[in-house]
């Protein structure tokens, strides 16, 4: 039984679906980031980024215990230790982690950023409303989708004609794309992914772990906490 550090977000997503997909048991251990709980001494120890998800395999390497932070080193973890979700080939698995490491410098970032500035920044006290970040933050994130979507335009999936962690990383982030302030008119293969990933059942259990649990942040609390202001 897997030991997830979890709080409902696209970067928490990434966990909860891998695990969903892969059929492996686990046991939710919520860490409410508008409270805190990611700087408790506790929680430090198994993720000194201070950022969840992260997770405790009791049945680690050698059959020893060991704990993992990151969400991209989990799915590459968890797909190493189930050997699903990887490709079949090394060919299969460079394309994996080139799509995995694109969505971990690029598309979390700059979503993460776009979303802030676009739907937080203006509510915070006093409202940090200013043009230049909005516009970069959205900018780019609608150049990244055109690159995913001239992807997908050559491939069933973001790693080639197969489903892998590279397309778990990815689609919490674009799944929230109007938040971003984003369209698809101009993007219809990036569209027919979204649809494609949103129809499986593990990436719906995935989602829906604790979803009554997310917040729109305005509350100012949770807003000094998560923005440290």
């Amino acid at each position: 039984m897997i030991d997830l550090y979890f709080w409902p977000t696209p970067n928490g997503w990434k966990a909860s679906i891998a695990l969903e997909e892969m059929g492996l048991p686990y046991t939710t251990h919520l860490i409410n980031i508008g409270k805190g709980d990611q700087f408790h001494p506790d929680f430090l120890k198994i993720a000194p980024n201070n950022r969840m998800p992260a997770i405790v395999d009791p049945d680690g390497p050698d059959g020893a215990p060991i704990s993992v932070f990151e969400s991209g080193a989990i799915l590459m973890y968890l797909a190493r230790k189930t050997g699903q979700f990887y490709g079949e080939t090394e060919r299969d698995r460079i394309a994996v982690e080139e799509w995995l490491m694109w969505q971990m410098g690029g598309v979390g970032p700059m979503a993460g950023q776009a979303h802030h500035f676009l739907k937080y920044a203006p509510q915070l006290d006093p409202p940090q409303d200013h043009p230049y970040p909005k516009d970069r933050y959205r900018t780019e994130v609608g150049r990244l989708y055109g690159v995913l979507d001239r992807r997908l335009a050559e491939h069933e999936f973001v790693a080639g004609d197969f489903y892998s962690i590279a397309d778990m990383s990815i689609w919490g982030w674009a799944s929230l794309w109007e938040g971003q302030q984003q369209v698809l008119e101009d993007k219809p293969h990036f569209a027919r992914w979204l649809e494609t990933v949103s129809a499986r059942p593990g990436v719906q259990a995935g989602r829906a772990l604790h979803a009554e649990l997310r917040e729109d942040h305005r509350d100012k609390q949770a807003q000094g906490v998560l923005f440290r202001r």
